[in-house]
């Protein structure tokens, strides 16, 4: 599988070890930047690429998926969602990296590099990686209705139970 990476200064030493720790793993790793600390980079140069990466990827029918990384993880998480295709989750902890997956088929992960340890950080990842979307009806649903918005941005009807007596 191929894996994207991007960071900004904040994830540049994660992004670093997790580019061997894939290669070590068996994983193709993908390095869009940065390649040099530089303090007042730009996230959304490096992580838009990876996201665009994935998405290219998955087009042509390749297995990718993708890792953004800076001090939060949620500017970059933001900036890969910019791009049409890709859902990028936010991984705190090992359960959001597995529901990520499942729930909502990501196929892009940001992580905080000054949140975490290095250590659990690269285990968010792996279980990103290794975790499957479930398939279920409901959550092949709701990304359906996402990914209808995005293309027509037409909002999805709203259910009758949460409809106004006065609508």
């Amino acid at each position: 599988m191929r894996v994207h990476l991007g960071s900004d200064h904040a994830g540049l030493e994660l992004k670093a070890h997790l580019a061997t720790w894939l290669t070590d793993h068996g994983y193709e790793p993908v390095d869009h930047g940065p390649f040099v600390y530089d303090a007042v980079d730009d996230y959304p140069v490096f992580c838009l690429r990876a996201a665009e990466g994935v998405v290219a990827d998955r087009a042509e029918g390749r297995d990718s998926l993708g890792v953004v990384i800076g001090g939060s993880g949620n500017g970059e998480q933001i900036a890969a969602n910019k791009v049409v295709g890709c859902r990028a989750a936010l991984a705190w902890s090992e359960e959001t990296a597995s529901l990520g997956r499942e729930h909502n088929d990501a196929n892009v992960v940001a992580v905080g590099g000054r949140m975490h340890s290095l250590d659990d950080m690269t285990r968010f990842v792996q279980v990103f990686l290794e975790t499957p979307f479930s398939g279920d009806e409901r959550h092949v649903r709701r990304i359906g209705m996402l990914s209808s918005y995005e293309e027509t941005h037409v909002l999805p009807p709203l259910p009758a139970s949460a409809r106004r007596g006065d609508a």
